[in-house]
Order: C-alpha cells, then sequence, then structure tokens
C-alpha cells in the first residue's frame, strides 16, 4: 500500500511514499512508529497486520533516516487518506514490484549536481527516489 502524498505539503508534495514518519516520544521503536502512522494517515488499524519485520535502513537525499517496516495485511479494511497529508492511498501488485525488470535508473539534476536514482512506474503512479529504492531493495532481498 502506498500513499500519494497531498500537494501542499512542505516536503515531498504530491509524491508517493509509504505511510509513515518520524518517531514520537512516545513510541516504543520504529515499529510502533509506524503502525501508529499507518493508522493516522491511511486508518490501518494496528491488529489488521503482523509484521515480518523491518529492512535495511535508508537514508534520503534530503537527509532523513528510513527504516521500513514490512507487514502483512491479515484484514481488509478501508483506506481512510488522512486529508492534510495524503490525497490518495492506492494498492500495487507485489509480484509487480518484486519484478527487478521493472525498475529503471534514471537521472535528474538536484542542486546543481546528476542524481540518479530507481523508478518503478505503475499505471498513472510514478514511484520514484526513496520509495522505489526501498521497493527495489525489497525485490533484491526476496529474490536471493
Amino acid at each position: 500500500m502506498l500513499t500519494h502524498r497531498a500537494s501542499h505539503l512542505k516536503h515531498h508534495p504530491g509524491q508517493i511514499a509509504f505511510a509513515g514518519g518520524k518517531l514520537d516520544a512516545g513510541d516504543a521503536d520504529a515499529i510502533a512508529a509506524a503502525l501508529r502512522e499507518a493508522q493516522e494517515e491511511i486508518g490501518l488499524p494496528p491488529d489488521h497486520v503482523s509484521v515480518i519485520g523491518q529492512l535495511e535502513a535508508h537514508e534520503t537525499v534530503t537527509g532523513y533516516q528510513i527504516t521500513p517496516v514490512l507487514a502483512r495485511l491479515e484484514r481488509r479494511f478501508d483506506a481512510v487518506p488522512e486529508a492534510g497529508e495524503v490525497a490518495e492511498v492506492f494498492r500495487v501488485p507485489l509480484a509487480f514490484l518484486l519484478d527487478a525488470q521493472n525498475y529503471r535508473v534514471e537521472g535528474r539534476r538536484w542542486r546543481g549536481a546528476w542524481r540518479k536514482f530507481y523508478a518503478v512506474p505503475w499505471g498513472p503512479y510514478y514511484i520514484w527516489g526513496a520509495t522505489a529504492r526501498i521497493l527495489k531493495a525489497l525485490s533484491d532481498r526476496v529474490a536471493e
């Protein structure tokens, strides 16, 4: 499940991302933060998932440290985007994301330098940057 971030946000407006955010003082760890953020941003009840584990941490070019938490959805739920942060919630088939042939490396100028990044477009969604890199890391790990 991915989100299309609201266009008015200060950071990464309009981009495709995972539900997530910063660790709050009350969060025991990255898993607790991920479950809380998923509930806040897309309405996912924590008792509807079983956590599989964490993937390797990723740092973004903007200096954010992301600790991906992988979980299996155990029960269906109706996603409810939090209007202040999320424009849309959508699903991408896991088989598509695990197929390494669906990824490509692209480049753009950012702050005066060329940056290369992964992209994995799906339908009308352009999944790129840190989100695509995390998904590519999952694809690579499953392929091992």
